[in-house]
């Protein structure tokens, strides 16, 4: 496994230099359309844990308003989505600037999701495996159900392909990963098409 992960890394490396150029006019199109449509940053930035459980900044395009109740506090996903917002989501186009991730060598197109720091905690032993690699863009949990399956299969299919990380898995991934953006099969529909918060997992180890 060490030999490819690291000519993985230089794969990584190339592509987003070569994606980044092509898909250069669609973030800018992107950039100006978000900045037209409400106020607010054009990307989202939030911490997430990387391999080995190293905090990086993860980047995306916003893709929802700022707005907030008579509290303070953001109203639900739901309430904020703009319709540009559910189109950038539908078209994957929100990912783009995790192009630059991967550049830095925070992410790899392949591999598990990053996810929230407050899961850290959570995690039994073996879901933990899942940052034993480089988070990806997409992984073979996204491949193969996404948000249409719970967080337990969620994690055994991360943790699957951390024991199994291979040349040929991540070409399957890369290939089963556009036909469902062209199909847009397991890409979010909606802004309530999404996971709920993980709280911890049923499975009591020991």
């Amino acid at each position: 496994m060490r030999p490819y992960l690291f000519f993985k890394r230089i794969f990584d490396w190339l592509a987003a230099c070569i994606l980044i150029i092509l898909s250069s006019p669609i973030m800018l199109l992107a950039l100006i359309a978000i900045r037209i449509d409400s106020e607010g940053p054009v990307l989202f930035r939030q911490k997430r844990p990387g391999k080995n459980r190293v905090i990086f900044t993860v980047y995306k395009f916003r893709t929802m308003t700022l707005e907030k109740d008579e509290n303070g506090e953001l109203l639900p996903d739901i309430q904020r989505m703009t319709s540009l917002g559910s189109f950038l989501r539908k078209t994957s186009i929100d990912e783009l600037p995790q192009l630059f991730n991967i550049l830095k060598g925070d992410m790899s197109f392949i591999g598990p999701r990053p996810l929230l720091i407050q899961y850290l905690e959570l995690y039994t032993v073996d879901q933990n495996r899942r940052h034993d690699v480089t988070p990806g863009i997409s992984g073979w949990a996204q491949v193969n159900g996404r948000n249409t399956i719970d967080w337990e299969e969620k994690f055994k299919y991360d943790v699957w392909y951390v024991e199994n990380v291979s040349f040929i898995l991540d070409i399957k991934i890369i290939c089963k990963t556009i036909k469902n953006v062209i199909v847009r099969d397991g890409i979010n529909s909606s802004p309530t098409d999404t996971m709920p918060v993980f709280s911890g997992s049923n499975t009591i180890e020991g």
